[in-house]
Parts: C-alpha cells; structure tokens; sequence
C-alpha cells in the first residue's frame, strides 16, 4: 500500500517519489505472495512491485504444457492456505497457477504490475531505502521506505550457455523458458541440452510428439524414482530425514534408485560421488526425478550424447568426436538470480544472487534487508523464509510506528535529509 501524499507531503515529494509505509516486496511469484499473505494477517501495510503484467508469470508465461509440480502438493502450498482437497497429489501447472490466483484473492495482494526495478539501495544518511523502478508506461519512479524484501527468486533470468556456433545454427534454437510443446517438433530432429528435471521431461515431450530428441548429459547427475512402492521418494526422505544422518539417507536413496532403476551407467548416465540430498544442499544442484524418461531411453526414442563442443549449420559436434545432425535445439540449461544486477552496495549477496549465508538463516540482513525465495529447496523453503520475515517485519513495523514523539521526531528528520 501506498500512503496517500498530504498535503505536508506533497511539498517533499515529486511525482516522481512515493514512501511506502511497510516493507516495499520486489517480486510477485510464490515467494512474495507467501510474505505478502503473512504480512496482510499482522495488518503490515506492504508495495509490491513485479516487472511482468501477471503474479507468477515464470509459471505463467514460460513454463511448458506438460508441466506438473515435481513433489506431493503438502510441500508446495504456502502459508496459511493448503491446497483443494479436490486437487491431484501432483497438480498440474494450470491447477497450480489457478491456486496462486485463488490465494493473491484471498489475501488481496494487489502488485503493482508493470514495474521493473532498475536499482535498490540503502541510504545510510537517512537509514531508508530507495528503490527506483520502471513503469510500463516509460515512468520512473522511486520508492521509499524503511524495508526492502527481494523476492525475485532463483529462477529470474535464463541461463544461455556460450556454446561456440550456435549463433549460426541457422535452425530454431529455443530456451525451455519458451518451450510450450513437442508438437511443433513432429517429425524432427532435436537436441535438448541440459539432464535435469525440464531437460528430461522436454525430452519425454518431444517423444510423445513424434520428434526424435538426443539428450546432453555432460555431468554426472543423480536420478531418482519420482516414487517408491507408491510412496513419494521425497516424502521418504523427509520422513528418513526425521530420524537418520543425512549420509545414511543418501546412500538408503541411491540404494533404492539403484533396485527400481538398475544400472543407468549402461545409459550414458553417471551418478555423482556426493549424495542426491548433500549436492543439493551443497551446490543447489536439484535431483531428477523420474516418471517416463529413462523407459524411453531405454527404448532408445531418447538419445543420450555426450557435452557439445560446437554447432555449425543443421549439425552439432559432440565431446567424443561424432557429428549429428539436427533440425532444433532446446536450451533446458536452467535459471539464475538476476540480484546483482539491480541490488547495489550490499554484500549480503554473492555475485551469483544467493545470500551468502546458509539456510535456514540467509532470510535476513543488515537495515531492513530481507530475501525470500533464495533456499534452493523449492515452494517449502520459500515458505518458511517468508513466515520467518513477515514475523519479524511484523514485529519491526509495530515498533517503528508506535505514537510517541520520539519516533515522530525521527521520521521527519529522515524525510528532511532525503529532500
């Protein structure tokens, strides 16, 4: 919410200048909308600022058809509001996005769309924040407040690899971010670059399809079941979690994948030394989780090559000498934190846009500096980092704005030293 200018305040404030009374959110995907819902219910006024027309818009505008949530929906739904009963144990991307709408509803997050923050910093004369961000309609504009929750996440900006002559291809080259379906791709021959979760499920896609896709696995990669006798090999982990060292749980998990997967050296695929739970948690490096992919390699509709070493036109040479021809290339090479590019003078952040301290901990810096979203373990992790920093905003903010003259004081004084 933005405060209404007085008209004290409109003698200190341009047009061009708003304060903002609570926190100013910069993000409108899960992340933000989880601390928005916790700040609305301690009555925490808050501005949230998100650069695309939408909530959600990664899952709105580049995410593929196919696409369901990866884990049970208990460990995807955010604060305060569980998902239909009605829903599916993996609901589908339609389901999810239709939830997110239901829950910005329910809590009237009302974002202001169309705002791309260009710089956020923190000004030590008068200990407020100034954010100055782009509207749609080519305004600039710059919010101020005591506050700044970077919400933007991990999955901000695609991740193109520099891979020497894929500028001159000279067929369709395609980041997964705008991949919506194989069935564009019948009848053609396409490399998917990248074994993750999206390179595996585009590739599975691309053979439902018609298309005759080859999969880049250039690093070892750990592959799970997506279930187990039933039963969610996450939620087996979190329930083994409950009672064992992480190591022993690794090697119960690579164990089980071992009996239900066999031997996926034979395909081209090698596991990593490190454990499927201790790399994500080390490296953010997310396991694959299989529902269909490795039957078709098997089968061979689903090729495994090695790394890429270049293109040229219609063809791609590979790390082991051979050449293949293709007709397109997906990109599914993943996302990355675009903080650094907008947050300046503030070293809570790495250089990559992660905080530098580790979960569950990285949720909260030096004056009045939040981050939500940043966990590397999905929709639960972002979830409890926004209940932790609406909590203490909360707090804060009640502090901050009791009526006494002392703080009356202040804050004129800070608004003096800005203007």
């Amino acid at each position: 919410m933005v405060l209404q200018h007085s008209d004290r305040m409109d003698s200190l404030f341009s047009p061009q200048t708003s304060w903002v009374s609570g926190p100013i959110i910069v993000g409108a995907g899960p992340s933000g909308l989880a601390v928005a819902a916790s700040l609305r219910e301690q009555g925490v006024p808050f501005t949230m600022l998100e650069r695309a027309d939408c909530i959600a818009s990664l899952w709105q505008n580049r995410t593929y058809d196919r696409l369901k949530l990866h884990l049970p929906k208990q460990f995807c739904e955010l604060p305060r509001m569980p998902f239909p009963e009605h829903y599916p144990e993996y609901p589908t991307r339609r389901q999810f996005i239709d939830y997110l709408e239901d829950y910005a509803a329910k809590f009237d997050i009302n974002p202001l769309f169309g705002h791309t923050v260009l710089s956020a910093r923190y000004d030590e004369t008068s200990g407020l924040w100034r954010v100055r961000a782009s509207s749609a309609a080519g305004a600039e504009i710059e919010y101020i407040g005591s506050w700044l929750v970077v919400a933007t996440g991990e999955n901000a900006e695609s991740v193109v690899p520099d891979i020497p002559g894929l500028d001159g291809f000279g067929g369709e080259v395609t980041h997964v971010a705008d991949y919506k379906s194989g069935e564009a791709y019948r009848g053609k021959k396409v490399i998917v670059v990248g074994c993750g979760n999206s390179g595996m499920e585009v590739s599975l896609d691309l053979c439902d399809h018609g298309a005759r896709p080859a999969m880049v696995v250039r690093d070892a990669v750990h592959v799970l079941p997506r279930e187990v006798l039933g039963k969610s090999t996450f939620e087996l982990a979190v329930l083994l979690m409950a009672w064992l060292p992480l190591w022993l749980v690794d090697k119960i998990l690579v164990l089980l994948a071992w009996l239900v997967l066999g031997n996926l050296a034979k395909l081209g695929i090698r596991r990593p030394t490190t454990g499927p739970l201790e790399l994500k948690n080390t490296t953010g490096r997310t396991p694959v989780l299989d529902y269909g992919a490795l039957a078709r390699i098997r089968s061979g509709e689903i090729t495994v090559v090695p790394g890429v070493t270049r293109f040229g036109k219609g063809f791609a040479e590979l790390a082991d000498g051979r050449v293949i021809s293709l007709d397109a290339v997906v990109l599914a090479t993943g996302y990355r934190s675009n903080v650094p590019q907008w947050l300046q003078g503030n070293d809570f952040f790495n250089k990559d846009g992660y905080p530098k301290t580790a979960f569950p901990n990285g949720w909260k810096g030096e004056s009045g500096l939040y981050a939500v979203g940043f966990t590397r373990r999905g929709l639960s992790g972002a979830s409890a980092d926004a209940v932790r920093a609406a909590k203490d905003l909360g707090r804060v903010w009640k502090e901050d704005t009791k009526p006494t003259k002392k703080s009356t004081a202040c804050h004129r004084k800070c608004i003096s030293v800005i203007f």
